[in-house]
């Protein structure tokens, strides 16, 4: 038996003898990828977490999204195999840049990508993802201003596709943003027959949207969460794509469609924070429960509050 074999048995052992159900996100190595009990976006993974029965949620992502599943389920012990597996996007605001913005901006409904600390999430009304970002945004009275944070990339494609004017942060993901930077036209000229699959926190996303992509075609381009692309990919009569995110997406892409073919817009397209899960940290963190997450109950309680009200729409 070779040595991941025996990870993988191991794994398997104490996550049956704890009673766990291992979350896995769609950016993950793909051997997370492939030993989680659920896989997906941060939709997704926030309703999975609230809704197990598990004893021990282990969260394969990165740090808020431990934290989310700790306000969602504060009776579940939640882990996170490596305690350094932060976000930039998460980083890009703090909670007194964010006071200091509200108190700009009294009268204003306050909606947080869910890529933000509870401590941002307790100072907001609403969470969104990409998935339903657009849906919480028109749920919302259309007389009320909007402060949006902390991605401006997704903000601005919101804004786009509800025609609603909002307040945005200047926040990005550093993976997402450099992929806005490229010349997507070279991929463009390398694989003339691919469709483009965007994700709505790369800056290209907008300039699609604007017909100003500048540097290439947008005929062929759809912008989606991972979930979304997921569906697309399988959806499409396609038998190529150019996809324009973390190149963890890739591994299920290929899974998913064995006779199609995907290529990454940027192979260096790669968040180190997402691939600090391994399997014998995953291992370890079951073993020795280790690295557990809580958020204080009080403000668990107000950050429940925003994703409560994001569920409820959808």
């Amino acid at each position: 038996m070779t040595d991941f074999e025996t990870l993988r048995d191991e794994i398997n052992q104490l996550r049956s003898d704890k009673n766990a159900v291992i979350l896995a996100h769609n950016y993950e190595r793909p051997e997370i990828q492939d030993i989680s009990d659920y896989l997906g976006d941060s939709l997704g993974l926030s309703r999975q977490a609230a809704a197990t029965d598990a004893d021990v949620i282990v969260f394969c992502g990165v740090h808020f999204m431990a934290e989310t599943a700790s306000i969602t389920s504060p009776d579940k012990t939640v882990l996170i195999p490596d305690l350094n597996a932060g976000c930039s996007l998460a980083e890009s605001i703090t909670v007194d840049e964010l006071k200091n913005w509200k108190a700009e901006h009294p009268d204003a409904t306050v909606v947080t990508y869910i890529n933000t600390s509870a401590a941002i999430k307790a100072e907001c009304d609403y969470c969104v993802t990409s998935s339903n970002a657009v849906k919480v945004i028109e749920s919302i009275p259309e007389d009320e201003p909007i402060l949006f944070l902390p991605d401006k990339f997704l903000g601005t494609y919101v804004e786009m596709m509800t025609g609603r004017k909002l307040h945005i942060w200047p926040g990005a993901c550093h993976v997402h943003e450099k992929i806005g930077d490229m010349n997507l036209a070279e991929k463009q000229e390398s694989y003339p027959n691919a469709e483009m699959l965007i994700h709505p926190e790369c800056g290209c996303s907008t300039a699609c949207m604007m017909n100003s992509a500048m540097n290439f075609d947008c005929a062929s381009a759809h912008i989606h969460s991972t979930s979304g692309m997921l569906t697309r990919a399988e959806q499409s009569e396609a038998d190529e794509f150019v996809v324009a995110t973390e190149t963890g997406i890739l591994h299920q892409l290929r899974q998913r469609n064995p006779g199609k073919t995907f290529h990454a817009a940027d192979d260096n397209s790669v968040c180190e924070y997402m691939k600090m899960t391994t399997l014998p940290k995953l291992r370890d963190a079951l073993k020795h429960t280790q690295f557990q997450i809580r958020v204080d109950p009080e403000l668990a309680a107000a950050a429940r509050q925003p994703i409560d009200r994001m569920l409820a729409v959808g």
